[in-house]
């Protein structure tokens, strides 16, 4: 039964994946970020039970990939491409544009897919990551709803078209890019050893404390930066 375990919060993180995109078609973008949020603290746990139960098959690691393809890639890129949309709507531009524009947001999506596979038959990302992992981007993803919820005076910033496409082929191209970053998985609870994860978590905390939701974009950018240092 055991083995069984980390399946079962798999199948949680491709529900709330579900149940985010049943939100975005609803137009509750704030809701469908708060599933990526609760799918996030899933996909920890699915690997966390494995290590400490010990519980690895073949099939959680195939039903892994296709709920993370979903809840860190469907769901974002829909999320991005409602963003988009809405951008769009605050200045004049030609029905072509206000209609083919937010497609732009599906190579999160297709980016997405590229890294799973990639992570799944690249031998060097057993103990680290190659390329931003698709949970973080996702999680700053569903973040930006929130950030123009909490702070509307920061939606012109934020809902730009310009803004957004950038953000969308940056970080398109940082999930596949040959860049390698630390993954917060403890092998032991030492300090010698997890050094850099403790720095990052202190950090994480603060800015969460200090911003909120305003903080995800900086906790993003700072664990790409402590894992450059690192190296």
């Amino acid at each position: 039964m055991k083995r069984h375990i980390p399946n079962i919060f798999t199948c949680g993180n491709l529900f709330c994946g579900c149940v985010g995109l049943v939100s975005v078609f609803q137009n509750d973008l704030n809701f469908a970020a708060y599933m990526i949020g609760l799918a996030a603290l899933l996909d920890f746990g699915d690997g966390f039970a494995a290590r400490i139960l010990k519980a690895y098959s073949s099939i959680g690691k195939e039903l892994d990939s296709l709920a993370d393809c979903v809840t860190f890639g469907v769901l974002p890129g829909t999320i991005l491409y409602k963003l988009l949309q809405r951008s769009l709507m605050h200045e004049s531009y030609s029905i072509e544009v206000f209609v083919l524009l937010p497609y732009v947001a599906f190579l999160i999506t297709i980016f997405s897919a590229w890294r799973l596979a990639k992570f799944n038959v690249d031998t060097r990302q057993t103990d680290s990551f190659i390329g931003v992992p698709t949970p973080a981007n996702a999680l700053l993803v569903g973040s930006l709803p929130l950030i123009t919820w909490q702070h509307p005076d920061w939606s012109a910033r934020i809902l730009n078209p310009y803004v957004m496409v950038g953000y969308v082929l940056l970080m398109s191209y940082l999930m596949v890019a040959e860049l390698p970053l630390f993954a917060l998985k403890f092998k032991d609870f030492g300090w010698a050893n997890n050094r850099v994860r403790y720095i990052f978590l202190g950090i994480s905390a603060l800015l969460l404390a200090w911003l909120q939701f305003a903080a995800v974009p900086l906790i993003i950018a700072s664990y790409v930066v402590l894992s450059l240092i690192r190296i």
